[in-house]
């Protein structure tokens, strides 16, 4: 019962990693949240700590999953490497060419492959991405008579090629190369190899170099963008302090005007009050006057 679990585990990793990119941190966080669920912390955290592949590790895991025959392949003429030294042994040097050729091949169709599959999925198959492809696949090629080598379609970084002492020993079954099949007339086939891997070594270096200077480009124009950002941030800092004392400046205006329309508000009322006072007297005058010229002219009559 055990091992059915753990197999499904495995089952379940390898789907992360067949995922479209976008989806793999999603889809790892749910799973892993679905087992420390059921009580499995041990799985969730193994699951959690799955980093999400670059871009050029996810395509070599899709020409794994996807287009198997194409990458076992590749991986054969790796294992084809070390019947190859032997026959050079043995007078058949053209063996080992043989298995050379049949690499090389099948990366020109892996590669073909990884560019349909990057701009099918919405990537973008530069020359560079194409490149680190190119050079994990290799690396897996000669990683193939390895039992602790990487594991093909869980990728998450890009894979280097072994060393050259690592490969030596490969070649020869374990020894050292020896110096007179160095020396021989025959093809050098481990010469051919080396040389090989020397190229994919300096390719590797000089994409580095570019890298570098890639990383030293966005880091000026970060730079520049973060100073551009600063001076507009205090730029617009002091805009809203002068638009704050405009404001004040306003609200005070409005109170003062505010104050005043009350103040003539309540004058005018006030002469509103003594103008009807006055109208009042006025009338009272007149009514007296009048009463006034009636009694003189009365008395005047007598």
């Amino acid at each position: 019962m055990i091992s059915l679990v753990k197999r499904k585990l495995e089952d379940e990793i390898d789907d992360l990693f067949k995922l479209p990119l976008a989806e793999f941190t999603g889809a790892r966080n749910a799973l892993a949240a679905r087992l420390k669920k059921e009580g499995r912390a041990n799985d969730a955290e193994r699951v959690k700590l799955l980093a999400k592949p670059s871009v050029s590790a996810w395509t070599v895991n899709q020409l794994y999953w996807d287009h198997r025959d194409a990458f076992d392949q590749l991986i054969d003429t790796g294992r084809r490497f070390r019947p190859a030294q032997s026959s050079r042994r043995t007078g058949k040097a053209a063996d080992m060419r043989g298995s050379l050729d049949a690499r090389r091949e099948a990366l020109v169709q892996l590669s073909e492959l990884a560019t349909e599959l990057l701009r099918d999925a919405g990537h973008n198959p530069s020359p560079e991405t194409i490149h680190r492809v190119t050079t994990t696949l290799e690396a897996l090629s000669a990683y193939a008579l390895l039992s602790d080598g990487p594991t093909p379609g869980r990728l998450t970084n890009d894979v280097d090629p072994p060393g050259f002492a690592s490969l030596a020993s490969l070649m020869s079954g374990g020894g050292t190369i020896e110096p007179a099949a160095i020396k021989s007339g025959a093809p050098t086939t481990q010469k051919a190899v080396i040389a090989d891997v020397r190229k994919i070594q300096q390719a590797k270096i000089a994409a580095a170099k570019v890298s570098l200077q890639d990383a030293k480009r966005s880091l000026t124009d970060a730079r520049a963008k973060a100073q551009s950002l600063e001076a507009a941030q205090k730029k617009a800092n002091a805009e809203a302090k002068e638009a704050e004392k405009h404001r004040r400046e306003a609200e005070q205006r409005l109170e003062r005007a505010t104050a005043a329309s009350k103040d003539a508000t309540r004058r005018a009322q006030t002469i509103a009050a003594e103008a009807e006072a006055a109208a009042q007297a006025f009338e009272a005058a007149k009514h007296t006057l009048a009463e006034a010229t009636k009694e003189l002219e009365s008395l005047l009559r007598e």
